[in-house]
């Protein structure tokens, strides 16, 4: 059917703060745990199957922490919550498949780079209050 933990949420979070760092190096788990108010265990166990699977880079030492494998502009939200969560829409039937039809269509065109960029309109978008 259609299900989707706290996993993918809270790791989409994680690659979209990793996204906005940048080509600055290696991102300590730890502050990207932080940032995202994510425990930092549980994202070691998310990371370690993005790893894995070749999303993420893992680089060890001083300075270690993770980078992407593959650009952001190509890892899609489907990808990470399939990964994640398993097949979304796996053996429903009738107007569930349909919705599950849409759902992956909606994850599937939206990419970690789409998430930051939205995520960074939406932050510096004006508020104006009367």
């Amino acid at each position: 059917m259609i299900s989707i933990t706290t996993k993918s949420p809270y790791a989409l979070s994680a690659l979209v703060e990793l996204y906005h760092h940048g080509d600055r190096g290696p991102v300590p788990i730890a502050e990207l745990a932080r940032r995202r108010e994510i425990p930092v265990q549980f994202l070691e166990q998310l990371f370690a199957t993005l790893r894995r699977s070749g999303i993420l880079r893992s680089h060890r030492g001083v300075k270690g922490g993770y980078t992407f494998a593959r650009p952001g502009t190509e890892i899609t939200v489907l990808e990470i919550v399939e990964l994640l969560d398993g097949p979304v829409g796996a053996g429903a039937t009738g107007v569930f498949a349909t919705a599950a039809s849409a759902v992956r269509s909606v994850l599937g065109e939206s990419t970690v780079s789409d998430v930051a960029e939205a995520e960074t309109r939406a932050a510096t978008t004006p508020m104006y209050h009367i």
